[in-house]
């Protein structure tokens, strides 16, 4: 995703730095290794609950496939901690919790994937998305009155949350 963000600011004329952060080894080398071209791609080996972290600060946060991953109460507390880390905004792209987007993952990983861990986490992380109402009561809680949701193909959630 970062690959493609520097990509759009390049074509546009933006000079902007882009910097992925994660909390697991593999995913920081892995990550690193396939944006070695991209001087304005970096990366953060933290956890974002460490308190080196909090003393970051960003102009736009952009969270693709991941809130799903948190209890609705840890994205609250992570929600809040970034909206005090964030000047602009941030962008949530995440999936939607749906009947069809359950069944349509299962064969499709099926037919088209190797992976025992995709096969089965595919469907697990539908089954742990977002339905429109779920996301809309954790951004309040989160204390955000600004913000906008979006469903985008091929069951996606887009969720701007403005500062």
């Amino acid at each position: 995703m970062l690959m493609v963000m520097a990509d759009w600011a390049k074509k546009k004329g933006i000079n902007a730095q882009f910097i992925g952060i994660d909390a697991n080894d593999f995913m920081i080398d892995f990550s690193t290794k396939r944006t070695a071209n991209y001087p304005n791609i970096s990366y953060l080996h933290q956890n974002i609950y460490s308190d080196e972290f909090k003393e970051k600060s960003f102009d736009i946060v952009t969270m693709t496939l991941f809130c799903h991953h948190f209890s609705d109460e840890s994205l609250i507390q992570l929600l809040q901690q970034l909206k005090k880390q964030t000047r602009i905004g941030i962008v949530i792209n995440d999936i939607h919790r749906h009947w069809f987007a359950y069944h349509s993952i299962a064969w499709i990983t099926k037919l088209f994937l190797k992976s025992y861990l995709v096969k089965n986490d595919a469907k697990l992380s539908v089954w742990r998305a977002f339905v429109r109402e779920d996301l809309e009561k954790i951004i309040q809680q989160a204390g955000f009155s600004d913000y906008s949701i979006r469903w985008k193909w091929a069951f996606r959630w887009e969720v701007v949350l403005y500062v």
